[in-house]
Protein backbone atom coordinates (compact mmCIF):
# COMPACT_ATOMS: atom_id res chain seq x y z
CA UNK A 1 0.00 0.00 0.00
CA UNK A 2 1.65 3.27 -1.21
CA UNK A 3 -0.06 7.18 -1.05
CA UNK A 4 2.38 9.57 -3.55
CA UNK A 5 1.46 11.77 -0.30
CA UNK A 6 4.03 9.99 1.75
CA UNK A 7 7.37 10.31 2.29
CA UNK A 8 9.99 9.73 4.98
CA UNK A 9 13.34 10.67 6.19
CA UNK A 10 15.91 8.44 7.40
CA UNK A 11 19.55 8.97 8.72
CA UNK A 12 21.69 7.75 11.43
CA UNK A 13 21.27 10.53 14.79
CA UNK A 14 22.83 14.03 14.17
CA UNK A 15 22.63 13.32 10.69
CA UNK A 16 20.39 16.68 10.39
CA UNK A 17 16.93 15.16 8.96
CA UNK A 18 15.25 17.28 11.38
CA UNK A 19 16.26 19.67 10.10
CA UNK A 20 15.88 19.36 6.74
CA UNK A 21 12.03 18.39 7.39
CA UNK A 22 11.68 21.89 8.84
CA UNK A 23 13.30 23.56 6.14
CA UNK A 24 11.36 21.62 3.58
CA UNK A 25 8.00 22.57 5.35
CA UNK A 26 8.80 26.17 5.37
CA UNK A 27 9.14 25.70 1.18
CA UNK A 28 5.87 23.65 1.05
CA UNK A 29 3.79 26.24 2.61
CA UNK A 30 4.22 29.08 0.17
CA UNK A 31 2.64 26.51 -2.39
CA UNK A 32 -0.35 26.06 0.04
CA UNK A 33 0.93 22.84 1.61
CA UNK A 34 0.72 22.31 5.12
CA UNK A 35 2.27 18.97 5.78
CA UNK A 36 1.65 16.63 9.04
CA UNK A 37 4.90 15.32 10.28
CA UNK A 38 5.67 12.70 12.38
CA UNK A 39 8.01 11.06 14.20
CA UNK A 40 9.16 7.93 15.19
CA UNK A 41 8.84 5.84 17.60
CA UNK A 42 6.44 8.57 18.86
CA UNK A 43 3.69 10.87 17.53
CA UNK A 44 0.64 9.35 19.77
CA UNK A 45 -0.19 9.57 23.46
CA UNK A 46 0.31 6.14 23.53
CA UNK A 47 3.41 6.04 21.01
CA UNK A 48 5.26 8.46 23.07
CA UNK A 49 5.23 6.58 26.14
CA UNK A 50 6.81 3.46 24.65
CA UNK A 51 9.17 6.16 23.05
CA UNK A 52 9.88 7.13 26.60
CA UNK A 53 10.85 3.84 27.51
CA UNK A 54 12.99 2.95 24.46
CA UNK A 55 15.04 5.43 24.74
CA UNK A 56 15.82 5.87 28.43
CA UNK A 57 18.73 4.72 29.96
CA UNK A 58 17.87 3.46 32.42
CA UNK A 59 16.61 0.16 30.45
CA UNK A 60 20.21 -1.02 29.11
CA UNK A 61 18.98 -3.99 30.06
CA UNK A 62 16.56 -4.28 27.31
CA UNK A 63 16.81 -7.25 24.82
CA UNK A 64 16.72 -6.57 21.16
CA UNK A 65 13.82 -8.68 20.57
CA UNK A 66 11.57 -6.69 23.09
CA UNK A 67 13.17 -3.74 21.67
CA UNK A 68 12.06 -4.32 18.29
CA UNK A 69 8.42 -5.16 19.50
CA UNK A 70 8.10 -1.91 21.41
CA UNK A 71 8.93 -0.43 17.94
CA UNK A 72 6.52 -2.11 16.30
CA UNK A 73 4.06 -1.11 19.32
CA UNK A 74 5.10 2.42 18.60
CA UNK A 75 4.48 2.16 14.63
CA UNK A 76 1.38 0.29 14.51
CA UNK A 77 -0.49 3.00 16.75
CA UNK A 78 0.84 5.78 14.94
CA UNK A 79 0.04 4.46 11.34
CA UNK A 80 -3.85 2.92 12.41
CA UNK A 81 -4.36 6.12 14.57
CA UNK A 82 -2.77 8.83 12.54
CA UNK A 83 -1.20 8.07 8.95
CA UNK A 84 -3.36 5.99 7.84
CA UNK A 85 -6.39 8.02 7.98
CA UNK A 86 -5.11 11.27 7.09
CA UNK A 87 -3.94 9.83 3.98
CA UNK A 88 -7.10 8.82 3.17
CA UNK A 89 -8.31 12.10 3.34
CA UNK A 90 -5.23 13.72 1.00
CA UNK A 91 -3.55 14.87 3.62
CA UNK A 92 0.87 15.19 2.76
CA UNK A 93 2.37 13.66 5.65
CA UNK A 94 6.23 13.93 6.11
CA UNK A 95 7.61 10.79 8.59
CA UNK A 96 10.75 11.62 10.57
CA UNK A 97 12.29 7.40 10.70
CA UNK A 98 9.81 4.65 9.42
CA UNK A 99 9.79 1.24 8.93
CA UNK A 100 13.62 1.45 7.44
CA UNK A 101 14.88 2.62 10.63
CA UNK A 102 14.06 -0.31 12.33
CA UNK A 103 15.47 -2.54 9.53
CA UNK A 104 18.74 -1.06 9.88
CA UNK A 105 19.06 -0.28 13.61
CA UNK A 106 17.47 -3.65 14.92
CA UNK A 107 18.28 -5.92 11.82
CA UNK A 108 21.28 -4.60 10.45
CA UNK A 109 22.64 -2.72 13.77
CA UNK A 110 21.52 -5.71 16.29
CA UNK A 111 21.53 -8.50 14.31
CA UNK A 112 17.86 -9.30 14.26
CA UNK A 113 16.83 -11.65 11.35
CA UNK A 114 16.23 -9.25 8.68
CA UNK A 115 13.32 -11.70 7.09
CA UNK A 116 11.27 -11.62 10.06
CA UNK A 117 12.18 -7.69 10.35
CA UNK A 118 10.58 -7.42 7.67
CA UNK A 119 7.45 -9.46 8.16
CA UNK A 120 7.39 -7.41 11.36
CA UNK A 121 7.63 -3.99 9.73
CA UNK A 122 4.32 -5.21 7.12
CA UNK A 123 2.42 -6.37 9.96
CA UNK A 124 2.67 -2.95 11.92
CA UNK A 125 1.84 -0.69 9.34
CA UNK A 126 -0.67 -3.06 7.10
CA UNK A 127 1.73 -3.17 4.36
CA UNK A 128 1.61 1.02 3.90
CA UNK A 129 5.11 1.92 2.78
CA UNK A 130 6.59 5.84 1.94
CA UNK A 131 6.40 6.81 -2.06
CA UNK A 132 9.98 8.41 -1.26
CA UNK A 133 12.78 8.16 1.78
CA UNK A 134 15.39 10.36 1.55
CA UNK A 135 18.53 8.95 3.32
CA UNK A 136 20.70 11.61 4.80
CA UNK A 137 24.16 10.19 4.71
CA UNK A 138 26.49 11.30 7.22
CA UNK A 139 29.56 9.01 8.77
CA UNK A 140 29.33 8.05 13.01
CA UNK A 141 32.62 9.89 13.35
CA UNK A 142 30.58 12.83 12.20
CA UNK A 143 27.17 12.29 13.97
CA UNK A 144 29.80 12.00 17.34
CA UNK A 145 31.56 15.28 16.74
CA UNK A 146 27.85 16.62 15.78
CA UNK A 147 26.62 15.61 19.23
CA UNK A 148 29.77 16.76 21.33
CA UNK A 149 29.56 20.00 19.83
CA UNK A 150 25.86 20.14 20.52
CA UNK A 151 26.68 18.90 24.42
CA UNK A 152 23.44 16.75 23.79
CA UNK A 153 23.59 13.83 26.32
CA UNK A 154 23.07 10.40 24.63
CA UNK A 155 19.83 8.14 25.02
CA UNK A 156 19.79 4.54 24.91
CA UNK A 157 20.44 4.06 21.61
CA UNK A 158 23.04 7.24 20.68
CA UNK A 159 25.15 5.46 23.78
CA UNK A 160 25.42 1.82 21.63
CA UNK A 161 28.80 2.99 20.16
CA UNK A 162 30.40 3.65 16.67
CA UNK A 163 30.39 0.23 15.42
CA UNK A 164 26.88 0.17 16.27
CA UNK A 165 26.16 3.19 14.11
CA UNK A 166 28.55 1.82 11.09
CA UNK A 167 26.21 -1.41 10.47
CA UNK A 168 23.22 0.87 10.54
CA UNK A 169 24.61 3.03 8.36
CA UNK A 170 25.74 0.14 6.25
CA UNK A 171 21.93 -0.97 6.59
CA UNK A 172 20.57 2.03 5.02
CA UNK A 173 23.47 1.64 1.99
CA UNK A 174 22.18 -1.43 1.26
CA UNK A 175 19.04 -0.27 1.29
CA UNK A 176 19.58 2.56 -1.05
CA UNK A 177 20.91 -0.14 -3.81
CA UNK A 178 18.58 -2.77 -3.44
CA UNK A 179 15.08 0.00 -3.68
CA UNK A 180 16.67 2.96 -6.06
CA UNK A 181 13.14 4.31 -7.15
CA UNK A 182 11.97 4.86 -3.22
CA UNK A 183 15.57 6.09 -1.88
CA UNK A 184 17.48 9.14 -2.49
CA UNK A 185 20.70 8.91 -1.08
CA UNK A 186 21.43 12.32 0.63
CA UNK A 187 25.16 13.76 1.19
CA UNK A 188 24.45 15.03 4.74
CA UNK A 189 27.73 16.12 5.47
CA UNK A 190 27.41 19.10 3.43
CA UNK A 191 26.00 23.11 4.06
CA UNK A 192 21.71 22.11 4.89
CA UNK A 193 20.82 24.83 2.16
CA UNK A 194 22.21 22.45 -0.32
CA UNK A 195 20.99 19.35 0.81
CA UNK A 196 17.83 21.02 0.62
CA UNK A 197 17.77 22.45 -2.08
CA UNK A 198 18.75 18.79 -3.70
CA UNK A 199 15.91 17.38 -1.72
CA UNK A 200 13.44 19.93 -3.10
CA UNK A 201 13.89 19.15 -6.41
CA UNK A 202 12.96 15.53 -6.36
CA UNK A 203 10.00 16.85 -3.87
CA UNK A 204 9.02 19.23 -6.69
CA UNK A 205 8.79 16.77 -9.05
CA UNK A 206 6.23 14.44 -6.70
CA UNK A 207 4.02 16.63 -4.79
CA UNK A 208 4.29 20.56 -6.57
CA UNK A 209 4.73 19.54 -10.28
CA UNK A 210 1.53 17.52 -10.90
CA UNK A 211 -0.32 20.25 -8.30
CA UNK A 212 0.31 23.17 -11.25
CA UNK A 213 -1.17 20.57 -13.87
CA UNK A 214 -4.56 20.34 -12.31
Amino acid sequence: MEFKRFISFEGIDFSGKTTQIDLLVKRLARYGIHPEVVREPGGTTISEKIRDILLSKVHQEMHAITEILLYEAARAQLVHQIILPKLKTGTFIIADRFFDSTTCYQGFGRGLDLKLVHLLNKFATSGLKPFKTFFIDISPEVAETRRTKNKKRQDRLESAGIPFFERIRQGFLTLCKEDTQRFMLVNGEREPEKIAEEIWQTIYQIWIKPLKKS
